[in-house]
């Protein structure tokens, strides 16, 4: 069993957690994503997953002055002199 994620927010270079509760909890970004679309509540995700629902409309930014920038993802794999192939070529895959 984990725990509830912790939505984080940034303002003037201030970090904000807040913990968060309620009736739903989802861990799958596509049911999110319906449930805000249903309009049952708050939806904290990657803009890139609701880029299109923003541009017609149909979902609209709240605290955006509190979103700090996201940096990208990170890879983290085991530095080891042998790596399968396997691995190096997704780390070279996804390299930027």
């Amino acid at each position: 069993h984990g725990t509830v994620y912790r939505w984080e927010f940034e303002k003037r270079g201030k970090p904000v957690t807040v913990s968060v509760s309620g009736p739903l909890i989802f861990t799958d970004p596509e049911f999110t994503l319906c449930a805000a679309l249903d309009g049952l509540g708050l939806a904290y995700m990657f803009e890139e997953h609701v880029a299109d629902y923003l541009a017609r409309g149909q979902l609209v930014r709240v605290l955006e002055d509190w979103c700090a920038p996201f940096d990208g993802y990170f890879l983290y794999y085991p530095s080891r002199r042998h790596q399968p192939p396997a691995l190096q070529a997704l780390v070279e895959a996804l390299r930027v």
